[in-house]
């Protein structure tokens, strides 16, 4: 409860007339007694606060209890929000990759499928082909003794009945040879697939398998020393552990030949489970690492193929005189003598000159600035160089 200055004063004067009644009364009473009887009284006005002031405490202490279980309620609806907000990204990320890993799958059997109509339309045509030369084959040897087909009319009555069933004959061969290929496409789709259906199957059994047998794993790692008649397969089967792990786990392959008395790890539980996301993440480290070879590669492809157009269509007008790219400013001759040992070995034409400010190391030159520009790309981007401070110079 809050006091504003208006009950404050409301109250200061209704005590401040009950004082004055009370003296009043008393004024009255005293003129009625002798002198000595009169007994002065304190006010009591001092006294009238006490109820206020107990009040106004527990007043806030009641408002102070209710910030807190405010507070409270706040930071638990901010908690279930946040919850809430995390819950939501795991769902779209969870459905992203879904969704992406479909499209794959798609774009997979889409590019096989059009692979195979376009392999069964070239047979197709090349069948065609075939059947309209045998058939102009026969025109044409008709044509060459046109006297043999007027001289006798029924003799040229049967031989262009001889040539239209010959024509007939190998246009329904024809057609079987092509109805025989296309039949022989959707076979071989048709195994093609199935080849794919049974590897994923099997692929999805193993993986149900290993998980099965990385359960049954045991709790704590130990070691096994190699007996007589002993295999990585016996031993994964009967430690119930995956084969892949335990190859893993003592860094050998499959096919390795075990000798009696060699000792072998046999993972846990826990170190199956790490082996296996090393092995997830080895295996993503090396797409990754692939994929980025091929995107340098791919731009080296690019930036040599910039600089073989520029000097097939440099022109004298480009410039005059000669451009070169300096790749550095060594402060001496045995610094310079490494950078033009190292690019000497990448393949580059190289030559020194000495300066007031130390060794020039210059590569070129080349007719043009177009080109020099591309030949400076190519230095900043070549891996064997390993420099990003060449640029071009007019050569003199």
């Amino acid at each position: 409860m809050i006091w504003s200055r208006q009950t404050f004063l409301g109250i200061g004067m209704i005590v401040g007339g009950s004082i004055m009644l009370y003296a009043m009364a008393q004024q009255i009473d005293t003129e009625d007694k002798p002198a000595a009887a009169v007994v002065t009284k304190p006010a009591a006005s001092n006294k009238a606060p006490e109820p206020l002031t107990t009040d106004l405490a527990t007043e806030k202490r009641l408002l102070a209890q209710k910030q807190k279980e405010r507070a409270a309620r706040i930071a638990e609806q901010e908690k279930r929000a946040k919850e809430l907000l995390a819950q939501q990204e795991s769902a779209e990320a969870e459905a992203l990759a879904k969704s992406r890993a479909e499209n794959q799958r798609y774009a997979d059997k889409t590019s096989a499928a059009k692979n195979n109509s376009e392999t069964s339309k070239s047979e197709a045509s090349k069948s065609d082909v075939k059947a309209d030369s045998a058939t102009n084959a026969a025109i044409a040897k008709a044509e060459a003794n046109p006297q043999e087909a007027t001289s006798n009319p029924e003799s040229a009555k049967k031989n262009d009945e001889v040539k239209k069933a010959e024509a007939d004959k190998a246009k329904k061969e024809a057609q079987a040879k092509k109805q025989a290929e296309q039949k022989q496409a959707a076979d071989k789709k048709a195994q093609a697939k199935k080849a794919q259906d049974k590897k994923e199957t099997e692929k999805k059994e193993a993986e149900k398998k290993e998980a099965k047998a990385a359960t049954a794993a045991p709790k704590s790692v130990s070691t096994y020393r190699i007996e007589s008649g002993d295999s990585l397969g016996k031993l994964a089967e009967k430690y119930h552990v995956p084969l892949s792990a335990l190859t893993q786990a003592n860094g050998i392959s499959k096919d390795a030949t075990l000798k009696v008395g060699q000792k072998l790890t046999i993972p846990s539980q826990s170190q199956i489970a790490k082996l296996k996301q090393d092995a997830k993440a080895a295996k993503k480290a090396e797409k990754d690492k692939r994929q980025q070879e091929e995107a340098k590669a791919k731009k080296t492809k690019a930036i040599e193929d910039k600089l073989e157009n520029a000097r097939k269509q440099v022109k004298e007008t480009d410039a005059k005189g000669s451009f070169g790219v300096q790749v550095a400013l060594a402060t001496s001759q045995a610094n310079a003598d490494e950078v033009v040992k190292k690019l000497k070995a990448a393949g580059y034409e190289v030559k020194t000159s000495k300066t007031d400010r130390g060794v020039r190391v210059m590569v070129g030159p080349e007719r043009g600035k177009v080109a020099a520009l591309a030949l400076k790309d190519k230095i900043n981007n070549d891996p064997n160089v390993k420099t990003d401070s060449a640029w071009v110079l007019y050569w003199r």
